[in-house]
């Protein structure tokens, strides 16, 4: 396989290392990983994170395994054990898809290195085209709100919303960027503040609870967010707190919007309720940890409620940022998202 970089996963000379994103942003250690308990490993612990990185990583690994010798029928157990380690992000299951249909060719080693080759490349495009879309419904001199990390952390590309911000910063030069700190992880404060101080583009770190009274002071003047899946009705699920900023921007009169390549796309779920929300562990609300150490501060026995997504319905989105176009509530309402991909 070819050597593929991206800012936090690297296939170069025949190894695969992924960059530890729970350690970020004040260590860069990166993983080696040659097999599939490992990958899961780094999946389940977000140190590999982002639906499309997700699915990428995967990928490779894939591709890695079958260029070291892995039968056809090991291969589809590692596909169908990677695809389970995050149900709600479609990304995963798109390129699991995709490697799925490879290992049935008669040269089902060069099908798949292939096919991850192209999926890698295929994510920098979409990024590309997104970042292009979504720039151009920023003006001069905005104030741009955001939640968790949609970069080139979470992409083999610039990424999706904050790719839209970083190429408005290079159109415009003078936007600004409200970074909500994304409990419970805190993948806003550690790393979409990251890649703005990495980037330049000026920002300012804020609690969640206090979104509401930015727009209410008028001090936001557009919302991007990303995606990890859009069913067919335009419904999304992102990370957990989306759905409160839309219904705070619905209220304040203040522009909405998703940004995800058509891979995000999952038109097999109608609406938002069918999607599956991952749960996880308890420990994360309890506490917090990264590479600053360890701080549990509720009580160890305490009941949590931990769901990693929220789905935000059609009907407060004011546009959807695809690489293929920017649709709105008319075009989503005509069925547009089955269109695209049918």
């Amino acid at each position: 396989m070819q050597d593929l970089i991206a800012s936090s996963i690297k296939y170069q000379q025949g190894t695969l290392t992924v960059l530890d994103q729970y350690l970020l942003p004040h260590q860069q250690h990166w993983h080696v990983c040659n097999d599939v308990e490992t990958m899961k490993d780094l999946i389940l612990t977000l140190k590999i994170r982002g639906a499309p990185l997700i699915g990428l990583g995967a990928s490779l690994l894939v591709a890695h395994l079958a260029e070291q010798g892995m039968s056809q029928s090991a291969l589809a157990v590692a596909i169908d054990e990677l695809e389970a380690t995050r149900p709600t992000a479609v990304n995963l299951m798109h390129c699991m898809a995709k490697l799925r249909l490879a290992l049935v060719e008669t040269d089902y080693v060069a099908a798949v290195v292939s096919t991850a080759e192209q999926l890698f490349k295929e994510d920098i495009a979409l990024c590309d085209s997104m970042a292009e879309r979504g720039a151009a419904l920023v003006d001069k001199g905005d104030n741009i709100l955001t939640h968790c990390n949609t970069g080139a952390l979470a992409t083999a590309g610039v990424g999706t919303a904050l790719g839209v911000i970083h190429k408005a910063q290079q159109r415009h030069g003078d936007i600004h960027v409200w970074v909500d700190e994304t409990r419970p992880l805190l993948q806003g404060g550690r790393l979409t503040a990251f890649e703005l101080e990495r980037w330049q583009i000026p920002y300012t770190l804020i609690c969640d609870n206090m979104a509401a009274s930015l727009m209410a002071a008028g001090k936001v003047d557009k919302i991007f967010v990303g995606a990890d899946r859009i069913a067919a009705n335009g419904d999304f699920a992102n990370k957990v707190g989306t759905y409160n900023l839309a219904v705070l921007a619905h209220f304040h009169n203040i522009p909405f919007y998703v940004v995800a390549p058509l891979t995000t796309l999952d038109t097999q779920t109608a609406c938002g309720a069918n999607i599956e929300i991952e749960q996880r562990s308890p420990n994360e609300v309890r506490g917090v940890s990264g590479s600053f150490g360890e701080a549990i501060w509720a009580p160890t026995n305490a009941k949590v409620y931990n769901p990693a997504f929220d789905v935000t319905p059609a009907s407060l989105v004011t546009g959807w940022v695809l690489d293929s176009g920017v649709y709105n509530q008319s075009d989503i309402e005509q069925g547009i998202l089955k269109q695209l991909i049918s």
